[in-house]
C-alpha cells in the first residue's frame, strides 16, 4: 500500500512512518520542518519539504498517487492556539482542507485523521470519557480538531472519501519535542538530565497537577496500522484508560533518571508551581473499549516501561550528538 504521511518528520508521525515501512508499505512524507526534523524521516521514505497549505501540495499528490492519507501535520500547542487562534486555524483547518481537496481530486481511497481525545472533550462531565460524549472543546486547537472531524464526514458524504479518526490521549516517547501539552514528558526528562528545575501547572483545588492519560508512541503506531483497513467512517479514543497526575508523572521520570544518574540532587524533586494556563483542562482520561472492539487495539506499554524506553532513547541521542 502507498501511504502519504503529513507531519512525517515530527515526533508521532515519524514513528508511524517507521511502523508502516516495517510492515512493508511504501511511504511518502510531507513536512515543512517547522517542528519536525529531517533526521527523523526513515531513509526508505520519500521526503518532500513542503507546507500542507501550499499549492505545491497538489503537484506532490498528483505525482505520487498515494492510496492512503495519514494526516499528522498540525499546530500542536494548546497555549499557542490561545495566543494566536488565526495561525492555529490556518494550519489545522485551511491546511487540512487543502489536503482533502487534493485527496478527492486524485482519488485517495482513505484518510486517517489524527484528532485529540486529550483536548476535544473539554472538561467532560463523563469521566473517564468515551466516544459517546459530545465534545465541548475549550481551546482553539481543540476546536480546529473537532471541526476537522466534521469536514471529514462531509467529504465522505459528498465525495465518498473513506476515513478513520484517531482521538489521541497524551502521547509520549522517543523523538518527542517539548511543545504541546503532552510535551511535559520531554520537558521533565530534559530538565532532569541537565539538572535543571521544572514547573508544574495546576488548578487552585489540586496542587498535584492536572490529570492526563499518557500513551506510549509505540502503541500508537499499532493503532495507525490497524486503521489502514479497519474503522471506516468512525472515530476512536487512543489511550490507556489510566489517569496520571503531573506530580506522579514527574516522580516516575525522576526515579528513572536517578537510577542511571545516581548523583541526581534531591532538591530537584521539588517542582515550582504555577496556575494553569489559558486553554488548560483539569483532567482528561479516555475510555478505550471501542478501539479494542472495532480495531483490535489496546495499549501494551505501562507508563514505567514507556518512560524507561524514552529515557534510553534520550541518553543514546545525547551520546551521538
Amino acid at each position: 500500500m502507498k501511504i502519504l504521511v503529513t507531519g512525517g518528520a515530527g515526533f508521532i508521525g515519524s514513528n508511524v512512518v517507521d511502523g508502516y515501512i516495517q510492515a512493508g508499505h511504501e511511504v511518502v512524507v510531507i513536512d515543512n520542518l517547522f517542528s519536525g526534523k529531517k533526521e527523523n524521516v526513515h531513509p526508505n521514505a520519500r521526503f518532500y519539504d513542503a507546507d500542507i497549505r501550499s499549492e505545491e501540495l497538489d503537484e506532490i499528490i498528483k505525482k505520487e498517487k498515494p492510496q492512503i492519507l495519514n494526516h499528522h501535520a498540525a499546530q500542536i500547542s494548546v497555549p499557542a492556539s490561545v495566543e494566536d487562534p488565526i495561525f492555529d486555524a490556518d494550519i489545522n483547518i485551511k491546511g487540512f482542507l487543502n489536503l482533502l481537496e487534493a485527496a478527492v481530486k486524485y482519488d485517495i481511497e482513505k484518510c486517517i485523521f489524527i484528532s485529540s481525545g486529550g483536548a476535544v472533550y473539554g472538561e467532560a462531565s463523563e469521566y473517564p470519557t468515551s466516544e459517546k460524549y459530545l465534545p465541548k472543546p475549550l481551546s482553539p486547537y481543540a476546536i480546529t480538531k473537532f471541526a476537522s472531524e466534521y469536514y471529514l464526514y462531509y467529504y465522505k458524504h459528498q465525495h465518498g472519501l473513506k476515513y478513520t479518526t484517531l482521538r489521541y490521549a497524551n502521547i509520549y516517547g522517543p523523538r518527542q519535542i517539548p511543545h504541546g501539552e503532552a510535551g511535559v514528558v520531554a520537558i521533565f526528562m530534559t530538565n532532569l538530565l541537565h539538572r535543571s528545575p521544572s514547573n508544574l501547572y495546576h488548578f487552585p483545588d489540586d496542587e498535584q497537577g492536572m490529570i492526563r492519560d499518557y500513551c506510549f508512541v509505540g502503541d500508537v503506531v499499532q493503532a495507525n496500522i490497524k486503521a489502514l483497513t479497519l474503522g471506516d467512517g468512525d472515530f476512536f479514543n487512543i489511550g490507556t484508560g489510566r489517569e496520571t497526575r503531573t506530580q506522579q508523572l514527574y516522580e516516575i521520570i525522576f526515579q528513572a533518571v536517578k537510577a542511571i544518574r545516581h548523583d541526581l540532587p534531591d532538591h530537584l524533586k521539588t517542582l515550582s508551581r504555577f496556575k494553569a494556563r489559558p486553554g488548560d483542562i483539569a483532567r482528561s482520561c479516555l475510555v478505550v473499549e471501542k478501539a479494542r472492539k472495532h480495531l483490535g487495539w489496546t495499549s501494551q506499554t505501562s507508563l514505567d516501561k514507556g518512560i524507561r524506553l524514552t529515557l534510553e532513547w534520550a541518553l543514546q541521542k545525547n551520546t551521538t550528538e
